[in-house]
C-alpha cells in the first residue's frame, strides 16, 4: 500500500467498527467493492475507500456522530459549511490536509465516502422514470461546483461556465444540494424492490434488485474485514462488465486531483 491508502485503510478500520459497535449496516461500493474481489485489497491505482448505508442506518450514522469531535470526524449535506457541496456524507481524518480540484477549494482531510442507499422502485422501468428529478438536479449541483478540466469536452466546459454564471442568490447551491437530497428520499429503501446509490459516477447502472445487496457480506480487504453485497459478482458485471479484466495501462490512473495532499498537517491548524 502507499502511505495514503494506508492512511486511508484506518479511517476504515474506524468506521468499520463504529458500525459493528453500533449495529449499522454498511456495504464496500464500487471500486472498493471492485478491489476487494479482485485484488482482496485496494485497485494498486486506487486512492480512495467508498462505501454505502441503507438511508435508516445512513441517518443513524449522523444522529451518533452528530458534533463529535476527535481524529475522525464526519460531515453531512446537513451541515452547515458554507464550501461542502457533496450530496453525501464523508469522514475526515483532522490530522490531515487534502484539497482537490473543484470550483470551490475545500479544505478537509483524507477521507471516506459514504453514500446513502434508497429506494427507486419496484421494476427497472419505474426506476428510470423516478430518476429523472434526481438525474436533473445532481447534474445542475455537479456543473455548479466542478471545475473547469482539460481533457473535458468543449460542451461540458462551456456548460458548466454557463450554469455557474448564475449568482448564488438566484441558485442557492445549498438549497439545491438540499433538495437533492430530498429527492433521493422518496423511495424508501424498505420498501422498494430496486434500491441503490443514486449519487455515483454509474447513476442507473449502481440501482438493482434488492436481493443483490442481500445482507452484509464479509469480505477480505488488506488483511482486514470489510462488508461487501450478498451477490458480490451479480453487483460488478452490472456495473463494470467483465469486472475481473484489468484496464489498459493507461487508464490505470487516479480520478482524483489533489491541488494540495499533506498526511502530516492538521487542515484544522
Amino acid at each position: 500500500m502507499t502511505e495514503l491508502q494506508s492512511r486511508l485503510l484506518d479511517i476504515f478500520k474506524w468506521f468499520h467498527a463504529f458500525c459493528e459497535e453500533n449495529n449499522l449496516r454498511y456495504y464496500a461500493l464500487a471500486g472498493t467493492m471492485l478491489g476487494a474481489m479482485r485484488h482482496k485489497g485496494f485497485i494498486p491505482w486506487d486512492d480512495d475507500i467508498d462505501v454505502a448505508m441503507p438511508r435508516g442506518d445512513y441517518e443513524r450514522l449522523e444522529t451518533l456522530l452528530q458534533g463529535a469531535t476527535g481524529k475522525y470526524v464526519l460531515e453531512t449535506p446537513n451541515t452547515k459549511s458554507n464550501d461542502f457541496f457533496y450530496p453525501f456524507s464523508k469522514i475526515y481524518d483532522t490530522e490531515t490536509t487534502v484539497v482537490e480540484n473543484n470550483r470551490f477549494r475545500t479544505k478537509r482531510g483524507i477521507y471516506l465516502d459514504i453514500f446513502p442507499l434508497d429506494g427507486l422502485g419496484d421494476s427497472f422501468e419505474e426506476c428510470e422514470k423516478n430518476f429523472k428529478e434526481v438525474e436533473k438536479k445532481f447534474n445542475l449541483l455537479l456543473t455548479r461546483t466542478c471545475a473547469i478540466r482539460k481533457g473535458r469536452s468543449f460542451i461540458k466546459n462551456a456548460a458548466i461556465v454557463a450554469a455557474q454564471l448564475i449568482p448564488n442568490a438566484i441558485l442557492n447551491n445549498k438549497k439545491l444540494l438540499l433538495s437533492l437530497n430530498k429527492s433521493c428520499k422518496k423511495h424508501k429503501f424498505s420498501e422498494c424492490k430496486w434500491v441503490g446509490n443514486l449519487l455515483g459516477d454509474y447513476r442507473l447502472r449502481e440501482v438493482m434488485p434488492v436481493e443483490i445487496w442481500g445482507e452484509p457480506v464479509e469480505y477480505e480487504f488488506e488483511g482486514t474485514k470489510m462488508y461487501g453485497m450478498e451477490k458480490a459478482e451479480e453487483y460488478l458485471t452490472r456495473v463494470y462488465g467483465d469486472w475481473r479484466q484489468l484496464p489498459p495501462e493507461e487508464k490505470r490512473v487516479s480520478h482524483h486531483v489533489f491541488l494540495e495532499l499533506d498526511l502530516n498537517k492538521s487542515y484544522l491548524k
